[in-house]
């Protein structure tokens, strides 16, 4: 927790928790432990080791093997695989490096770290399975799965009136307008705000990734939108909207003078619980200079993000439909929280990375673990994608695309020509 110094013997008692427990970016922020919160800061590893034997003991039936006996093997196997992740989730917690982040407690981020870690390998498990046999291991997920998916097509009847229509003449536009994805859409530019919070950056993966939809609308369905979908309901509406509050939430937090005070010197019992909800707010709120015109690598750079960002967003829809996960399926909802919480890390990481000014540098952990799982999610698109997409892409597609790709490679050589000149007249 982000607290006030108070005296050097605290300060070196605090000191010595955080060299224990490895929490060094803690440490870096100049800030306190309180005496109501210190306990969740001192190590206990040994403790919770002892308390986790004692727990697997009971769970795996160790000392009562003959109860164990009467589960059928499927059982006992998914018990296993449970023991198993919850085994490197708890190391992960308490022995995985820490990030940059320390709200609401380093171990959170830690724990992060462990699920990432779980997903990739899991993601590496079903790459090598074939497709018949990776859509039925989906049901070890959630029992719905497995089954063949209706194709769903939003731009089959593009009319904004319908004349004939009995029940509403404006029904393409009602169905529209409370379609499930409408609050996804706000709620998650106004995510993506906040971790970006670079208002041109974010207008470039928006109208980037109706690129993307406009693409690809030959192999899913679901990209198949009507024009009024979307550029005035996705891109000036829900877009805008979601980018809106999320760099208003971003001004906000960006106005503020952070002075945290600990838990136990708050006046009155409204102080501690603004306290308590604070613990899960920023300790400071970091400006994010991205800077993509400061040159040619930087901007390489930051394209890269937006590349990685539109593939993760990619691959969300094109597993969906080669895994016959349907939307509504609390399994997208589980990546999707999982690559939020991913993500938070991330940018902030890779943000770090590119302000660093040291010669020789790495991206953070969790920026290799991002690249890593969108490369394996990648790969199992286009492996288990083999044969469902019979439709070709439009010529006109393809030379939009070789065209654009040519001319940034034209513009960053010119670029980087006229940067190597300029530094040559300057040594002159």
């Amino acid at each position: 927790m982000a607290m006030e110094p108070d005296g050097p013997k605290r300060a070196r008692r605090r000191n010595h928790f955080v060299q224990e427990n490895g929490d060094s970016n803690s440490l870096s922020m100049g800030e306190d432990l309180d005496p109501w919160t210190a306990w969740a800061y001192k190590p206990r590893t040994i403790s919770l080791l002892l308390i986790g034997a004692c727990f697997l003991i009971w769970a795996s039936g160790a000392l009562d093997p003959q109860n164990a006996t009467h589960e059928d093997s499927a059982t006992s196997v998914k018990r296993g695989v449970w023991a198993m992740i919850s085994v490197f989730l708890a190391y992960c917690l308490l022995q995985a490096p820490s990030t940059i982040l320390i709200r609401p407690h380093p171990a959170i981020w830690r724990l992060v770290h462990g699920m990432a870690v779980i997903y990739l390998i899991a993601l590496t498990f079903l790459l090598f399975q074939s497709r018949d046999d990776a859509r039925q291991f989906m049901k070890f997920l959630h029992p719905d799965l497995g089954v063949e998916l209706p194709e769903r097509s939003y731009g089959a009847d593009c009319r904004l009136y319908i004349p004939d229509n009995p029940r509403s003449r404006f029904k393409n536009v009602y169905e529209t307008l409370f379609d499930e994805f409408v609050p996804a859409h706000i709620i998650g530019w106004w995510g993506k705000a906040i971790m970006i919070r670079n208002q041109a950056l974010l207008w470039v993966l928006s109208i980037g990734f109706e690129m993307m939809e406009l693409t690809f609308r030959h192999m899913l369905p679901n990209f198949n939108e009507c024009w009024w979908d979307s550029i005035v309901l996705d891109i000036l509406i829900c877009n805008w909207f979601g980018i809106w509050a999320g760099m208003r939430t971003v001004r906000y937090f960006d106005g503020k003078t952070y002075k945290w005070v600990g838990l136990s010197r708050q006046p009155n019992i409204i102080g501690k619980v603004k306290r308590t909800l604070g613990q899960f707010t920023p300790a400071q709120w970091d400006k994010d200079e991205w800077h993509p015109l400061l040159g040619p690598w930087r901007f390489i750079q930051v394209i890269s993000l937006c590349i990685v960002f539109l593939t993760v967003e990619l691959n969300t829809f094109f597993l969906k439909f080669s895994l016959w996960v349907p939307p509504r399926n609390p399994v997208i909802i589980y990546r999707l929280v999982l690559w939020w919480l991913i993500a938070i890390p991330t940018i902030r990481e890779y943000n770090s990375y590119l302000q660093d000014r040291k010669p020789v540098k790495k991206v953070g952990a969790f920026c290799w673990l991002s690249l890593a799982i969108c490369i394996i999610e990648l790969l199992i698109c286009i492996k288990f994608g083999h044969g469902l997409y019979p439709k070709p892409m439009p010529l006109w597609l393809v030379l939009f695309w070789v065209t654009i790709g040519a001319a940034l490679v034209l513009f960053i050589l010119i670029w980087s020509w006229q940067l190597h000149k300029s530094l040559a007249r300057k040594k002159q």
